[in-house]
């Protein structure tokens, strides 16, 4: 099977422009892999599927037919190492899950440009922007306030003090999902060993967050409590709404 001239450079060309268009919203939020990255993967993957397909023809002996799918195949298998580099490990979560999946399914695109399926590259395209970009703001406005918090204890160390804490979280519903214990830090000889909790927490829509802070404030030798990096005060969370 013979490909025009024309034919390829339209299938290359697609590839940039719709591998272009996600990375460049990529790029607008400042991820790893951006403008550059999704031309890159999806003009590749749609050259991989077209030498896969096409580059083969005549090439081969009578009575054996060629597989395009083996080639293209590969590029599934390779673009997840190059998604395992968006990755990044960060303390109480993982980032950089969607801009890896992105990757993944733009390769996609980029072999249904080189085979010739144009309408799926171009739905597909418009699919990924969809969830990149419009979903964002839905998620942002139903589930922002479901997502993990970080929640921090700073009290002096003494029995019990990690279930007292637990047990004013499950009373409220919230979900501990990783709690760290800081080394305890020496204030003076005759001064009591103070420790750092570090929460990951999940917390319900309608959680009273001052009722929270007060009741662990409450809890003897507590020091300071903070709130996503930010610290609340005892006269703070006692006085004022959060």
């Amino acid at each position: 099977m013979i490909i025009e001239y024309w034919e390829i450079a339209l299938r290359l060309l697609l590839a940039v422009f719709l591998g272009g268009l996600i990375g460049f919203e990529r790029e607008s939020q400042n991820r790893p892999a951006g403008f550059r990255t999704h031309i890159l993967v999806c003009t590749g993957s749609a050259l991989i599927m077209m030498v896969s397909a096409y580059g083969f023809t005549g090439q081969i002996g009578q009575g054996f037919e060629a597989d395009p799918g083996r080639i293209a195949a590969g590029v599934v298998t390779g673009i997840g190492f190059l998604g395992a580099g968006t990755i990044m490990q960060q303390r109480g979560g993982v980032r950089g899950l969607t801009t890896a999946a992105t990757i993944w399914v733009v390769s996609g695109v980029g072999l249904a440009c080189g085979i010739g399926f144009y309408l799926g590259a171009v739905l597909t395209s418009i699919f990924i922007l969809i969830s990149l970009m419009l979903l964002r703001r839905f998620e942002k406005t139903y589930f922002l306030k479901r997502r993990l918090k970080k929640l921090q204890v700073t009290a002096v160390d003494q029995p019990g003090l990690l279930g007292k804490i637990g047990a004013i979280l499950g009373d409220m519903m919230v979900n501990i999902r990783k709690s760290e214990l800081g080394e305890p830090e020496h204030q003076g000889e005759s001064e009591p060993e103070i420790i750092n909790i570090e929460f990951l927490v999940e917390i319900p829509v309608d959680i009273k967050l001052q009722e929270l802070f007060d009741r662990l404030y409450k809890i003897p030798g507590v020091v300071e409590v903070s709130w996503q990096n930010d610290l609340i005060r005892k006269e703070y969370c006692s006085t004022n709404p959060v």
